[in-house]
């Protein structure tokens, strides 16, 4: 087995970019129904024939690399599927539109892009997950601001900052304790060094949403009352409904994992729609249908397949229309598609190629840090996968930090400010996938508006390149 040269391992890479960049040319929004996945298969296939005949890979390091890529996503897919469910459940139980009758009540619209961006940091906070964040509340939100005509990009955009701002510094994420454990520091230390460039990303986002929630034209307060006459003629709607999601935070505090409390909170959902909403369940499975029938039968089909339901109102009807879990099986089938790729990268050994031939050109701290940054960056789009994204460079960099005698938290801090957040902003990436599709906005329309996940790696690089706050090894540590 032969080791790649830099430009071989760049060829699947550039291979990539060129079909997804026609593909966006030609189909737009619509990239990553199919076209996207047919490229990533095509850009792998690709690969393994570089891999057999150049370099003589054996096809059972092809399987094996494959296959824990996999391995590694399927507790994600289950999720996946459960957030379909949930949120498919909590819109026709008449969950969802009390958060949206009450919200738009209580809320100012010029304060509601920088309120939605707060509560789902601090939703994600508690939760340490930014996709159960964007399922639940962000969803909520989202649709209560296209009520009020907030533009779908700076809205989901918004949200999805907020739901990254908390899973990036929350002890109960995945990211923040695989950043401190692959850099070797203690969690509580790594999150109180992770704040020192979270709270200006944040400051900056509270500026930004604020002034763009002044700025942004509305719905005047006569068309959002008729919006919402037609959201109250559709579902009944009680203060009592929003018990479900404070028992979902209940869980998330107690830590349940966050497979049962996704699916046990979608139970909930489609067991109170049954009872609540039972002119919404004449339209699921007919007036006809009566007894166990009816129960069964209707519950199955919210959290599973496409509901539609003929409001009156056209953005009523398009709000009430659900997917349940079928929704989510296209994006399976990307991540498949971006796991097998990153699979066959990793068999060939081309992404830690490229990644030491940025290590080689780093000959100052400032420069270790931007190198991190882009090796992130970099394994976000060719790996597609967030934790991959945390555990390559966090492996390849740990020892070049020592060497420059950084203190651990260094790295660490710099594997959030990049591969955490930017996931979300890469197309194929398993993160952006999943939001643009519980959101129903695309990423590139989201992407500009996305402050704090773009902003937070400048600052980083920043920061080291002024050496702001850049912790250092004991000199004892540092000789040795």
């Amino acid at each position: 087995m032969k080791k790649p040269g830099l430009l071989l391992s760049l060829v699947p890479v550039l291979t990539l970019i060129a079909l997804l960049m026609i593909g966006v040319s030609i189909f737009g929004d619509e990239l990553t129904s199919g076209p996207s996945q047919i490229a990533l298969f095509g850009a792998a296939v690709l690969t393994c024939l570089i891999g057999l005949y150049a370099l003589k890979v054996p096809w059972s390091i092809f399987e094996d690399s494959v296959g824990s890529n996999l391995k590694s996503t399927s507790a994600a897919v289950i999720i996946l599927l459960s957030i379909g469910a949930l949120t498919a459940t909590w819109m026709l139980s008449g969950i969802v539109p009390t958060m949206i009758w009450y919200g738009l009540k209580l809320i100012h619209p010029r304060v509601f892009i920088v309120l939605s961006f707060l509560l789902c940091a601090f939703v994600s906070l508690l939760a340490g997950s930014s996709w159960t964040t964007v399922g639940t509340i962000g969803v909520a939100l989202f649709g209560a601001g296209s009520f009020i005509g907030i533009p779908a990009g700076w809205l989901a955009g918004a949200i999805i900052s907020g739901a990254y701002l908390g899973d990036k510094v929350s002890p109960l994420s995945d990211t923040t304790n695989l950043s401190a454990s692959i850099a070797g520091v203690n969690l509580y230390t790594h999150v109180r060094y992770t704040l020192l460039t979270t709270l200006p990303a944040l400051v900056i986002c509270l500026l930004v949403y604020g002034i763009v929630g002044f700025t942004t034209p509305v719905s005047s307060g006569v068309e959002i009352n008729e919006q919402l006459g037609a959201l109250k003629q559709t579902f009944h709607i009680s203060p009592w409904y929003l018990l479900v999601p404070v028992l979902t935070i209940v869980m998330i505090v107690m830590k349940v994992p966050a497979l049962v409390t996704l699916f046990l909170s979608a139970l909930a959902g489609g067991i109170l729609a049954y009872f609540a909403q039972p002119q919404i369940i004449d339209q699921i499975v007919g007036p006809d249908v009566e007894g166990f029938r009816r129960f069964f039968g209707s519950l199955m089909k919210m959290m599973s397949s496409s509901v539609s339901i003929d409001a009156g109102d056209p953005l009523i009807t398009r709000l009430a229309s659900t997917n349940g879990m079928s929704g989510m099986v296209n994006t399976v089938w990307i991540i498949i598609a971006v796991m097998l790729f990153g699979g066959c990268l990793s068999a060939c050994g081309m992404v830690e190629r490229i990644t030491q031939a940025i290590i080689a050109r780093v000959r100052r701290t400032g420069g270790l840090v931007a190198a991190t940054v882009l090796s992130c960056i970099f394994c976000n789009l060719t790996l597609s996968d967030q934790f991959m994204a945390i555990l390559l460079p966090g492996s390849m960099f740990r020892d070049t930090y020592k060497r420059f005698g950084l203190s651990p938290e260094v790295l660490s801090r710099t594997l959030e400010d990049s591969a955490t957040v930017s996931s979300v902003l890469v197309p194929w990436n398993t993160c952006a996938v999943v939001q643009s599709s519980v959101l129903g906005v695309a990423t590139l329309a989201y992407f500009p508006f996305a402050i704090f996940c773009f902003v937070t790696p400048v600052i980083a690089i920043i920061y080291a390149a002024f050496h702001i706050k850049i912790h250092k090894l004991p000199q004892h540590e540092t000789a040795q």
